[in-house]
């Protein structure tokens, strides 16, 4: 048994220092957009930002403010109201009403073969005017000079998508800490440094920020290829990488940002729409994961109280490297280092919500999301 445990905390070691070292790496290759130099033009594409917006009452203003103050032209804003049941149409209203570059489109009624978001984009890249689509969330908000300098980027580097990686803003600890061990996790499942190289499988897309040429777009398939997937912005990125369009990815946490969830309850209920199809609806992968995660990320925890001798100092040195990878990615995030110390509650959390996420899905027949229950036979039959 000694010796069961020493090959697993050596092989726990390996893998983590393994995994923090291609994390370094991707830090180091990842550009960041604010590094991007507009130059001077004489004319600049037009722009179409188009917004889908349900129940957004809370965040819509702000955001919106963000978008109609951008320092570009041509640019229009469609914002696209899905059956809202608050607020958000009396403000969408009132901010049309005073600025000439807001267009605002309602849907009364979902057709059949549509998630509500999916829908609402889908529509509004059909009225959009811009050789450019920015595709953004209803609560994000950006940086006046933003579309110049993704404009320069695209047209310098020959790219039809850009995805740029936003700043979470998160009211807790526990849920800093969750972000910054989500976004690790995105980063080495996505790899998105690998995304610009035409031949890696390599795809990413971003709900805070996909910009993509309109052309590309279409002849990718639309929001049409993707209708019932609820993980919709990942899956853009991957229609557009695999019909063979250019992609990147750049970190534009200076430049985008957005509440990422105003407390732990909404973090919970937010990722239930995402946390199974995400896995593509499997429940063994489910398994696997769960099981990965708490063998070497939780276990070391444990193991350094339990156990003795040489395997007791490894997994203290698991430990150190988890925490220590953990410390440099907050402040990578822009977040509080002492959040790292969460890591196992972080963790947990990720596990509890994929299994949630799983267990409601059989429950229900499906993911019940902002009022509407999509099945979920019609949800696994929009592979992509």
């Amino acid at each position: 048994m000694h010796i069961f445990w020493m090959l697993l905390s050596v092989f726990n070691l390996a893998l983590i220092v393994t995994l923090a070292g291609i994390l370094r790496m991707a830090r180091r290759r990842i550009g960041n957009v604010n590094q991007v130099v507009p130059e001077p033009r004489a004319r600049w594409p037009a722009i179409s930002v188009i917004v889908a917006a349900r129940n957004e009452a809370r965040n819509i203003e702000v955001a919106l403010r963000s978008l109609l103050d951008l320092d570009y032209e041509p640019v229009e804003v469609i914002v696209i109201d899905d059956r809202s049941e608050d607020d958000t149409l009396e403000i969408l209203a009132r901010m049309q009403a005073a600025n000439a570059r807001l267009r605002v489109l309602r849907v009364t009624e979902l057709p059949p073969g549509w998630l509500g978001k999916n829908h609402a984009l889908h529509q509004g890249a059909e009225q959009a005017g811009g050789e450019y689509l920015l595709f953004t969330d209803a609560d994000v908000v950006l940086h006046p000079d933003i579309l110049r300098r993704a404009v320069a980027y695209v047209e310098r580097q020959r790219v039809d998508h850009l995805a740029l990686a936003p700043h979470a803003v998160v009211p807790t600890m526990l849920m800093q800490a969750f972000v910054v061990f989500f976004t690790n996790m995105f980063l080495l499942y996505t790899r998105p440094w690998k995304v610009s190289d035409p031949n890696s499988s390599a795809f990413v897309g971003i709900g805070a920020f996909n910009f993509v040429r309109k052309t590309a777009y279409f002849e990718a398939g639309a929001y049409r290829a993707i209708a019932m997937r609820p993980d919709d912005d990942v899956k853009l990125g991957k229609i557009i990488k695999r019909r063979g369009f250019r992609q990147a990815f750049l970190n534009g946490a200076e430049s985008v940002s957005m509440p990422w969830y105003g407390s732990l309850r909404e973090l919970i209920e937010g990722m239930e729409k995402n946390a199974f199809s995400g896995v593509d609806y499997s429940i063994g992968l489910v398994i696997v994961i769960t099981i990965v995660l708490l063998v070497f990320d939780i276990w070391p925890f444990v193991a350094v109280w339990v156990l003795a001798g040489i395997p007791r100092v490894i997994y203290a040195l698991v430990i150190g490297c988890l925490v220590g990878n953990a410390w440099v990615s907050a402040r990578q995030a822009r977040v509080t280092g002492w959040a790292a110390l969460l890591l196992p509650a972080a963790v947990l959390l990720l596990v509890y919500i994929q299994w949630r996420a799983m267990l409601l899905t059989y429950l229900q027949g499906g993911i019940r999301w902002r009022g509407t229950l999509y099945p979920l036979d019609e949800l696994r039959h929009n592979q992509v």
